[in-house]
Parts: structure tokens; sequence; C-alpha cells
């Protein structure tokens, strides 16, 4: 059976949205997304639908070359999988980027998870909720804890990951050769 790899990626981008969350969480790199490539051009997740207005959320394909992640942070974990739950998995979120309109942002969910509070909303997630559905949907992440009680902490916790990278995302996609990543300095004061 072939086994194919999907990668997850947590990243800080330094906002102050991202700075309040790391404030509560007393943890860095509170963002959790999914790429189904290790160059990261096919990354997802719940979180800005526009870069630079923290108020419209929603699934997101990201992209992780656009300003808004320049000075960004990051730590790359390796999943390996079956192909046929890579499939699963990718046949799973195709769907949901058909459907972007009709999934919204948990921000009610965050706050669930900072009372401990099971805060479950239809077609609704926050970004580590997403990637912890996806996985337990796909049959591979079976952690106790209740999706809309996941962190990003305990996903990076899990042991069926493998670190490949910790460090500015910016120099891991150089690395990669993908493409040189540039800043807009004044777009950064206002995010």
């Amino acid at each position: 059976m072939k086994i194919r790899k999907v990668y997850l990626l947590f990243t800080d981008t330094g906002t102050v949205f991202s700075r309040m969350i790391n404030l509560f969480t007393k943890s860095k790199l509170n963002h959790a997304s999914i790429s189904f490539n290790e160059e990261l051009t096919e990354v997802y997740s719940f979180g800005r639908r526009q870069p630079y207005n923290p108020l419209s959320g929603g699934f997101v394909k990201e992209d992780v070359r656009a300003p808004f992640f320049s000075k960004a942070t990051c730590a790359i974990y390796q999943l390996s999988i079956t192909e046929d739950t890579y499939h699963l998995l990718m046949e799973r979120v195709k769907k949901m980027e058909t459907e972007t309109d009709q999934y919204r942002y948990n921000l009610l969910g965050l706050v669930g998870v900072l009372l401990n509070l099971e805060w479950q909303r239809e077609r609704a997630f926050f970004c580590s909720e997403f990637v912890a559905t996806m996985l337990r949907e796909a049959g591979v992440y079976t952690d106790a804890k209740p999706a809309c009680l996941t962190k990003p902490q305990d996903l990076k916790e899990w042991q069926q990951l493998t670190l490949i990278y910790h460090g500015d995302l910016a120099h891991y996609l150089q690395k990669q050769g993908v493409c040189e990543v540039t800043v807009t300095p004044w777009k950064r004061l206002y995010s």
C-alpha cells in the first residue's frame, strides 16, 4: 500500500489577534493549517478571508507566500497516511472549498476553548478544530478530546507527527525554492 504525506503547518503571524491568542493560551504558533504538499502550495484552514481584516473569517485556502505571512514563524509537521486516506482527506477539503460561502469562523468556539466548554456550531470551525475534524473524519486522529476543544498545541503533541522544520516561514519557502516572499511594510502596521 502506497504511503502519502500531508503536512500540518503551525504559524504565528505576529498580528494583534495572534498576540491575543498567544496571551490566553500561553503558547506560540497558534494557527493550524493542513497542506497536501511539502511546498505548501495547497494549504487550508479556517481564518481570515481577507488577510488584514480579522473579522472576516471562514474556510480559506491560504497563500503562505503573501505579504501577510512574510514575518511569520512556523513549525511544519509531516504525517504519513495511506493513499486512500490521503484521497479521502483531500476530497473532503476540496468539497469544502467549493462550498466556501457556507462556512463561518467559529469565534464562539474559541471562547468555549478558553472556558473548556464544548461549543460546536454547524459549518463553523476555528483553525485547529477544522484540522482535528478533517483528520478525525479521515480516521487518523483518534484523540479523546473533542475537536471543538482541540488547540494547536494538542495537535503538535500528537505522536504520529514528525517535525520537519521550525523557524521563519519565509526561510522555509526560500529553502524549498518555491519563491521569494515580499513584505509590504505599510500593511504590517495595520495587521
